[in-house]
Order: C-alpha cells, then sequence, then structure tokens
C-alpha cells in the first residue's frame, strides 16, 4: 500500500512539472472502464445526477449583467449591496449595451429574412426518418448564428477574431467519487469512478481573450449540490473502455482557445406534447438543463485543462461559457461558471468551491410564419440572445 501510495505521488509530481501537451497525454493515459455521460438524455430528474457528477449548483434565471440595467448594475456594485430579484419579463425591458434601435432594427430584420428563407422562401423535400431537426432547424440555426455574429462584430471587436465551428466535437473526461471493485483479479481494491462526455454541439464560437466572471469565486461557498448516493449505472449510465478524450474542439496551439457560445439543437425525439400527453411534462425542461449543463461542463472544463489545470492543480481564475439549446422555436440559454476541476476524491475533502450554472426556461422567439411573414416575434428573447453574443472582457 504504501508503495502504491508513493507510485501516485511520484506520478502527481510529474504531471505537474510537464507541459500542457504532454499533461493532457499523462492525466488522458490510463484506460479503465469509465461511465459515458450522454448531454441529451431522456433519464428522469438527469439534471440532479450531472450536478452531483460536475459538483455544480444550478440557479434559476440569469446572472445580473443580464437582467439589470448597466446604471442599476453599476449602483449595486458601487454600494455593495445584493442585486434586486429578477422579474418576470426583465430580459425583455434590458437593454444590450452597445446597440441602438437602428442597430436592433437592422438585427430584428435580419432574422426575419433567416426565418423566412429557411421556413417560406426555400422548398425542401420531407425530411428522413429522425432527422428532421438536422435537415430543418439546423440550416436555419446556422445561418443565424453566422449572420448574428458577422452583424455584431462591428459592435463587438472579439468577434472579429473569433472562429466558428460548424459541428465541432467537444470531449472532457474527470474522475468523481470511488467504488470497490466488486470482482476479478482486483477484487476488494478502492478505485476512483470515471466520467467521460462525447459532445456534438451544432456549433460554437471560439474567442481569444477569457470571458469575465459571473460571479466572484467565494460567492459559489454556500452554493447547494444535490448529492446522489446511488451508482451512476442506476440512471442509468454505462461503463465502456476506450480513448480518454479532452478536446475543446480545436488543438492546442489554436490562439482561440477560450470558449464563447455554444448552440445545440434538441434531437427529433424531444416532443413537448408528447410528454405532456405522457404527463411528463416536469421533464420538458429537465432534459434542457441537463443538456445545458453537461455540455457546458465539459467544454469549460476542456478549457481550464489546456491552461495546465488538471485534477491537483485546481483553477486559479473562473472560467465561463455560455449556451443556447433550441428546437428552432423555442430557446433555452444557459451561463456556466467552472470555479473548479479537484473533483477527485484525492481533491475535493477540503475544497468549498462549486460550479455554477444559471439557466432559464424555455423562451418562445416566434410564433409561425404565415403568408410570406414572421407572426409573434419576441423582441425580448432576441435581444437576449443579441446580449449573449455581446459578451465581452
Amino acid at each position: 500500500r504504501s508503495a502504491r501510495l508513493r507510485q501516485n505521488e511520484e506520478r502527481v509530481k510529474l504531471i505537474c512539472a510537464s507541459p500542457v501537451e504532454e499533461k493532457l497525454s499523462l492525466v488522458t493515459r490510463i484506460q479503465r472502464m469509465k461511465f459515458v455521460v450522454y448531454p441529451q438524455t431522456f433519464a428522469r430528474d438527469a439534471d440532479r445526477w450531472y450536478q452531483h457528477f460536475t459538483k455544480t449548483a444550478y440557479i434559476p434565471g440569469l446572472p445580473d449583467k443580464y437582467t439589470q440595467e448597466p446604471e442599476e448594475r453599476s449602483s449595486a456594485a458601487a454600494e455593495g449591496s445584493p442585486p434586486p430579484p429578477q422579474q418576470p419579463g426583465a430580459a425583455a425591458r434590458t437593454s444590450v449595451p452597445g446597440i441602438d434601435d437602428e442597430a436592433f432594427a437592422d438585427i430584428r430584420s435580419l432574422v426575419t429574412q433567416v426565418i423566412l428563407q429557411e421556413h417560406w422562401h426555400t422548398k425542401k423535400r420531407k425530411p428522413f426518418l429522425y432527422r428532421e431537426q438536422e435537415m430543418m432547424v439546423g440550416p436555419f440555426l446556422r445561418n443565424l448564428v453566422a449572420g448574428l455574429t458577422h452583424s455584431l462584430a462591428k459592435h463587438n471587436p472579439l468577434l472579429l477574431l473569433s472562429s466558428l465551428d460548424i459541428n465541432s466535437q467537444v470531449n472532457f473526461y474527470w474522475r468523481r467519487g470511488e467504488r470497490i471493485i466488486p470482482k476479478g483479479h482486483r477484487k476488494g481494491r478502492q478505485e476512483p469512478t470515471r466520467f467521460q462526455i462525447d459532445d456534438r454541439p451544432h456549433c460554437q464560437i471560439r474567442i481569444t481573450e477569457q470571458l469575465p466572471q459571473f460571479a466572484p469565486l467565494e460567492a459559489s461557498y454556500a452554493a447547494h449540490v444535490p448529492e446522489v448516493k446511488f451508482a451512476p449505472n442506476l440512471m442509468p449510465l454505462f461503463r465502456r473502455q476506450y480513448d480518454n478524450n479532452i478536446f475543446t474542439g480545436a488543438k492546442l496551439p489554436d490562439p482561440a482557445c477560450y470558449g464563447h457560445t455554444q448552440f445545440h439543437l434538441v434531437p427529433d425525439r424531444y416532443h413537448r406534447d408528447r410528454m405532456s400527453r405522457l404527463k411528463q411534462s416536469d421533464q420538458v425542461e429537465v432534459f434542457l438543463r441537463a443538456n445545458g449543463l453537461a455540455s457546458l461542463f465539459a467544454w469549460t472544463g476542456a478549457q481550464a485543462m489546456y491552461q495546465g489545470f488538471w485534477n491537483h492543480e485546481d483553477v486559479t481564475r473562473p472560467f465561463v461559457s455560455q449556451a443556447v439549446v433550441t428546437d428552432g422555436h423555442f430557446f433555452s440559454f444557459f451561463c456556466y461558471q467552472l470555479n473548479t476541476v479537484a473533483l477527485s476524491v484525492e481533491t475535493d475533502s477540503n475544497n468549498p468551491r462549486k460550479n455554477l450554472l444559471w439557466g432559464t426556461e424555455s423562451l418562445r422567439l416566434y410564433e409561425s410564419v404565415r403568408d410570406g411573414e414572421v407572426v409573434g416575434l419576441d423582441d425580448g428573447v432576441l435581444k437576449l440572445l443579441v446580449h449573449f453574443l455581446m459578451n465581452r472582457p
């Protein structure tokens, strides 16, 4: 036992002294059976399980910078008083910093044109089975993100140097908790519980500068993370053995190494009306929350690992990313702040830090398209989407 502890200490020292590229190789080198976490899952109460696996506290609503006017934020910061509670429809009343009425009118016209192009002017064939989102909503979301990014680049210089990835790959591998091996030649030994996320966002924006934190690091100490005492295979999760991967969507030397915003499409099997008929209306938002949490944790955690942080070298500053999950009509907005990557049993015992996730309920962008016109376009949702893309240091 003492020899094994000494070997582990020597391995930790070796990893700490290695450069980032070699550090990633050493961290992911040992292959064991691991639980594969799927961001889009229909398991009941999946968001609570994912909060436990990632040590993430969920905070309803959005951070203060998205729910308050600039004058309110500056006065609250100067007085040191807590922000007022968010009121319903606050996103619709909040103006977007740096965007005047004329610029917003141009953006609204652009979004209207994108919706009409995909749902009125373009004649499309009947989609293949279980590929309706990919064939019908996918081009709309891709054109919407590309058009908004191009239009807002003159208002947000950070987007001029950004990189827009289409159908990129994001991977993250980590350890959380431990178990006693029940059988085999290693029976009775303790081993860490390993997890892997393999995500495929529809598109994502990477930038060259890190986004500012949403809340101070110390604010997460009092946050509540649900504790799940059952084994992950009861969720259910399944164990596989293959290469351990940590990947942000770009290779290590890429200067756009920080994340800005991800965009995700819900799968074809996700139907709100069907869930209502099956009396599972409470799982409508759970699915979206679990998707935003798992995807943002994987992406933000991989960014932290690219900067040299890992289990035994915790982050010295928060890492921040954003995500939008949509089915073409309803949009859900999420903000994630990674405060710790020290999640293993050895490093988590005296670690009060917790990761934080903010999220909204589903917000409808528009009602329908009739006679060549977009009916019921919601300016509040559009402002929130623009505000997300205008976020910068």
